[in-house]
């Protein structure tokens, strides 16, 4: 009895051994099927990746050329390539998965989501960044540079990718976001060669006009800061009912910026600002040149109001 049962048993394992191989030779049968029919979308795939891989590179150098021969700020570079990069790479991967047979729909459905989400959350962020890379771009004014925009006057300390920094002659720093600075007025004054500065001068009735322009030059050039070309000039630009107003031009120089001494260009401005009319009113008072005030007004070349200076 016990003999039997081994031997029906052995009999059961053996069936049961056959089938499984058979089953077993028949999935491999069915893999074969697959993988020759993936062989070719693998194939594909692998060389895009290859390919595409090798034109991001590509490209990426061509970009790079690109930015330095324009002369971009070394961080945008870096900031503008890697972005750039990230992107390719993005997209060459959904390509591929396409390739090979997958329903990229929902990625790109998530991706959307959360590029949109991300957007939303940064929005006033992202505009500072926008104004930040156009103006390294652009380049309306640099570091060093003397500049009126959003109110405020200064020097320009630091441009960043989101915040313009400027100091001020109390010595304050003031943030300033890219993205209104970008849109927005900007008075750059150290831009050309050299700044003209307006400074009004109200003369007595009567007063020899040309007298009191040659007594008014000569003063402005004893100011060491005053350059001679172009000359200093003085020219009528009203005539009140106290007397005619006479407008002084000094022209200062503008300086490559110094790190070493960043208020340069406010010393030589104050120079000008201060010197100028303590000189010629000095002048006035030893050539007996009347002024029915002895208040100036001085503005900037190109300004309409009174400018204040570095003392805004």
């Amino acid at each position: 009895m016990i003999n039997f049962i081994l031997l029906q048993g052995a009999s059961d394992l053996g069936k049961s051994t056959t089938e499984e191989v058979i089953n077993g030779i028949k999935g491999l049968g069915k893999w074969g099927d697959m993988g020759m029919a993936y062989l070719p979308k693998i194939i594909g795939a692998l060389l895009v990746g290859f390919i595409g891989y090798w034109l991001i590179k590509w490209v990426m150098r061509l970009f790079i050329t690109f930015l330095r021969k324009r002369h971009i700020d070394e961080s945008l570079q870096t900031f503008l390539s890697s972005i750039i990069k990230i992107s390719f790479i993005v997209l060459l991967v959904l390509i591929i998965i396409s390739i090979l047979g997958f329903d990229i729909t929902g990625v790109a459905a998530l991706l959307a989501g959360a590029g949109f989400a991300l957007g939303s959350t940064l929005n006033g962020t992202l505009g500072n960044f926008a104004g930040g890379v156009m103006i390294l771009i652009l380049k309306p004014f640099k570091v060093g540079d003397l500049i009126e925009a959003q109110q405020q006057f200064g020097i320009v300390k630091e441009i960043g990718i989101v915040y313009t920094s400027i100091l001020t002659s109390q010595n304050k720093t003031i943030r300033l976001p890219n993205g209104a600075l970008s849109t927005g007025v900007i008075n750059n004054y150290t831009d050309q060669d050299n700044l003209r500065i307006d400074i009004k001068v109200p003369v007595a009735d009567y007063t020899n006009v040309d007298k009191a322009r040659q007594v008014a030059i000569e003063a402005m050039k004893t100011i060491p800061t005053v350059i001679s070309d172009p000359a200093p000039d003085v020219k009528v630009t009203e005539l009140t009912g106290d007397g005619p107003v006479l407008v002084l031009w000094p022209r200062i120089k503008i300086k490559p910026y110094d790190h070493k001494n960043p208020r340069q260009m406010e010393a030589d401005y104050y120079s000008v600002y201060f010197g100028v009319r303590k000189a010629v009113y000095d002048a006035f008072v030893l050539n007996n040149i009347s002024t029915p005030s002895n208040t100036f007004e001085v503005t900037m070349m190109g300004e309409r109001a009174p400018h204040k200076g570095f003392d805004v």
